[in-house]
């Protein structure tokens, strides 16, 4: 699923110009008499992230999609160590996601 900053093709970081030219522009090119269904998105997206307070709340509320078959595979995935110590445990606990990827950073058993 896009966001709306894919959407308008417009940066994280546009002014609320840029965000509403990249709307003007779409909406241009995708009049809703020619496609409802995508005029629907792009205003959708525009009305998302048109202001400062729009786009805060679009960052504080919006929650990124995880690939949880991906986040199983890489979990169950022999190339782990068996063992768990200390420092594996942590870096566990210090996973993140991060564009539908599972990242541990580099999780090698340090024991021998």
């Amino acid at each position: 699923m896009k966001t709306p900053y894919e959407i308008l093709e417009v940066t994280e970081h546009a002014s609320d110009s840029e965000i509403k030219q990249a709307y003007l522009q779409k909406v241009k090119l995708n009049p809703p008499d020619r496609d409802h269904e995508i005029f629907q998105h792009i205003h959708s997206a525009y009305e998302t992230i048109k202001n400062v307070t729009s786009r805060e709340n679009y960052a504080l509320f919006n929650y990124p999609e995880a690939d949880f078959d991906a986040l199983l595979e890489q979990a169950f995935s022999t190339t782990q160590p068996s063992i768990m110590n200390a420092d594996y445990f942590d870096k566990l606990l210090h996973a993140s996601i991060d564009d539908k990827t599972f990242l541990i950073g580099n999780l090698t058993n340090t024991t021998a």
